[in-house]
Order: C-alpha cells, then sequence, then structure tokens
C-alpha cells in the first residue's frame, strides 16, 4: 500500500505513516545477538516504511532533548557494521544531524565507510544523487537547511565483492523523500548511484538485490496515494524494467555491538 500522505516532520510518531510493510524472503540475512543493554530497544521507525530503516527514532529523539533546553549544535550516529559473508570487510555509517532551533532548519548528512577487518584500511563512500554531501562533487543544494542524506549499508553480494547501501534523501517538514541506490564495487574501487529511471513515481524505496539477476537492484516506486506500487529492477547502467515474480535478497552479517558508549560521543 502506498502512503497518502507523510511528512518528515512533527514528532516520530507522526512519521509512521507510509506504505504498509511487505514481507520479502531475504536470504543469508544474519542478525547478531544484541548486546544485554541493547535487547529492550524499541523497533525502528522509517519516513518510507523501508525493510532497511534509518535511525529515524534517534534524529527525532535527539532533536527532542537537544531542543528542550534552547540548545543547538552537532550530534553523531554510528550505525551498526555489515560485515561481509567472507568476513573480511566491515560497512557502517557516521551520520551527522545539525540540530536548529526549528526543525526545518536542521541538516543530516552521513559518510559510509568500509573497513578491511584483516589490515583496518579504510575506504570512504559518498553518493552522487541529488542532496548527498560529496566532497568530490561541488554541491549547493547539498548545503541548503532542511537537507536530509542518510546513507547506511543493507547488504553486501553473495560473494562479497559489493556493498548495496540506501541513500535515503528528502527535506523536512515536507513529504519529499525517495531513495537511492548506491553500489560500491570493491574490486574495482568504483561506486555508482542508482533509481528508477522512470518519471511516473515520486517516491521510490531501495528493496535489495534481485533474486532474478544479481546484477540488479529492486525498487517499488510509487506516487502517494496510490494503492500500488509496482517493483522496479535497475542494472548497473541505469537500465530499468519492470520486475515481474522477483524478490529482494539481503547478504550479510549486522553486528550491532561493536563499539561502547552513547552515540552522541562518537
Amino acid at each position: 500500500m502506498a502512503p497518502s500522505s507523510f511528512a518528515l516532520a512533527g514528532t516520530a510518531a507522526s512519521t509512521t505513516a507510509g506504505p504498509s510493510t511487505m514481507q520479502y524472503p531475504q536470504a543469508r540475512k544474519e542478525l547478531s545477538e544484541a548486546a544485554p543493554d541493547m535487547t529492550q530497544a524499541v523497533v525502528q521507525i522509517d519516513p518510507l516504511d523501508s525493510p532497511h530503516p534509518v535511525p529515524w527514532n534517534w534524529v527525532m529523539t535527539t532533536y527532542a532533548e537537544v531542543t528542550a533546553n534552547g540548545g543547538t549544535g552537532l550530534r553523531y550516529y554510528r550505525s551498526p557494521s555489515l560485515v561481509s559473508p567472507d568476513g573480511q570487510y566491515a560497512a557502517y555509517s557516521r551520520i551527522q544531524l545539525q540540530v536548529q532551533p526549528e526543525l526545518y532548519q536542521c541538516r543530516i548528512s552521513s559518510v559510509m565507510f568500509v573497513e578491511n577487518l584483516r589490515t583496518g584500511d579504510l575506504r570512504t563512500i559518498s553518493a552522487s544523487s541529488p542532496l548527498a554531501d560529496n566532497p568530490f562533487v561541488s554541491n549547493e543544494e547539498a548545503d541548503m537547511p532542511g537537507i536530509i542524506a542518510i546513507l547506511i549499508p543493507i547488504s553486501w553480494s553473495a560473494k562479497g565483492d559489493r556493498v548495496l547501501a540506501r541513500q535515503f534523501e528528502g527535506l523536512f517538514s515536507t513529504s519529499d523523500a525517495s531513495d537511492y541506490a548506491v553500489v560500491w564495487d570493491r574490486q574495482q574501487n568504483r561506486t555508482t548511484t542508482l533509481s528508477p529511471n522512470r518519471d511516473d513515481y515520486t517516491n521510490a524505496v531501495l528493496l535489495g538485490w534481485s533474486h532474478t539477476n544479481p546484477d540488479q537492484v529492486l525498487f517499488r516506486a510509487g506516487e502517494l496515494g496510490e494503492e500500488e506500487w509496482p517493483l522496479w529492477a535497475v542494472d548497473l547502467n541505469g537500465q530499468t524494467v519492470a520486475a515481474i515474480e522477483d524478490q529482494p535478497l539481503i547478504f550479510g552479517q549486522t553486528i550491532t555491538h561493536s563499539w561502547a558508549g552513547p552515540q552522541a560521543h562518537f
């Protein structure tokens, strides 16, 4: 089901309106046991009702806590680590929230890292989508107030040679929000940003790798108010085709307790 309306504003509860959660089988998604102090963690909500939620609870809670006392400034969040199937690499993100007195003035940017667990070598991954804060590309729009650009890893490829990340972009206090897929090929050290090459949708939700074709990624995409959002498969060249009887696949192990201490101190 598509959302009738939603806005990236207000309280955390106000963001729950969205497309009804669609159930998809996931391949080899191994979730590690959480640390004891995380067993009571609340279920993450997501503005687009994505199966791979961004830390929206943290965004709204942090904004409320900081502004309650008239405060402003930067706060940081580190995502869980996603370890490749071969155990050699881990991908994780650092998300930066710039808190301002009014929500529509706040900004969220992020950067993703891929770490070689044997050598400790780090690579920085950035999207090239419209609102991405990419250090190698000049983008004035990424510096505007109200921008939301959150990049999080969601899956490795089955062989562990590619990582797939969700770039969630939008504007606070509006219903403008959509996903992009960011694929990093570790053998070629090349990053590709993808979205459905269509002009008949307003919102896209990244689901995972295509079961039918491992070189494609799956989205569901539609317009607000539509009852059914079709599936689209997008290859690494951006070619978009209807995904008939396809389903998303997810690979890798999520580690949620690889660091200690409050997120704000990261």
